[in-house]
């Protein structure tokens, strides 16, 4: 191999740990800032058959690794997601640091974020990094525990501008440690891919902090592309 050619890897590598590692210091120091007795950390680690999102591929139908940080005080809380990806620009990463708040309100659960998404690896010229805000209302209507999601970036991926994606989604326990869970979501973009999507599978916890997830993905929009194909995604999570 060329030293150019190590050269570029290095760089690339860089390029992946800088906003990583930023939005790391960034939950760590509020860690370390919280008093003790108010805040929670936690973590998860995950590994997947394909990297799904908003209903879409997003690692061409390879498997994925992926992680979370969070940590919480009260009802705030800084997260740090990231995994593994391969996008048409190039992009071989995806990085997400958010800022939220979860109140409850008239029987309503709240999530309220504000997140900074960031694709590594993506080829210069092409706009990689941009803002989305997020808000989700849950709430359980008899058995079913339903979420309601709105997310919102005013200029999004590459070429895409303004972008919504709006998701319902129900799950409800069918055994002690089993949930089975359904969503349709979907996406408008000026500048970009508009869509309906939707999943259907089941979540069951093996031990403590370790479960499984098995889930159909599909779109309406197989005519732009594999991404958009339906897939079946087996996916495993251990939360500490």
């Amino acid at each position: 191999m060329s030293f150019s050619s190590i050269a570029r890897r290095q760089k690339s590598g860089r390029a992946l740990l800088r906003p990583a590692l930023a939005g790391l210091a960034f939950v760590l120091s509020a860690a370390v800032a919280a008093p003790a007795a108010a805040q929670s950390l936690g973590v998860q680690l995950g590994v997947a058959s394909e990297y799904i999102g908003k209903g879409a591929g997003k690692s061409a139908g390879d498997p994925s690794v992926n992680g979370t940080v969070e940590v919480s005080q009260g009802a705030f809380y800084g997260s740090v997601f990231a995994s593994t990806a391969k996008l048409s620009q190039g992009s071989d990463a995806e990085i997400i640091a958010a800022l939220g708040w979860r109140p409850k309100a008239a029987g309503f659960a709240f999530d309220l974020s504000v997140m900074n998404r960031d694709l590594p690896g993506t080829r210069a010229g092409v706009d990689a990094n941009y803002w989305e805000y997020q808000a989700d209302a849950s709430r359980k209507l008899g058995p079913v525990a339903t979420r309601l999601r709105v997310n919102y970036s005013p200029d999004g991926f590459a070429a895409t501008r303004e972008a919504w994606w709006v998701e319902l989604q129900g799950a409800v326990a069918v055994g002690p440690r089993t949930r089975l869970s359904a969503a349709i979501g979907d996406r408008s973009a000026d500048g970009g891919a508009d869509y309906a999507a939707w999943n259907l599978g089941l979540k069951h916890g093996l031990a403590e902090g370790l479960a499984v997830d098995l889930r159909w993905y599909d779109t309406d929009r197989h005519d732009l592309g594999a991404s958009y194909d339906g897939r079946l995604v087996g996916a495993l999570t251990f939360s500490f």
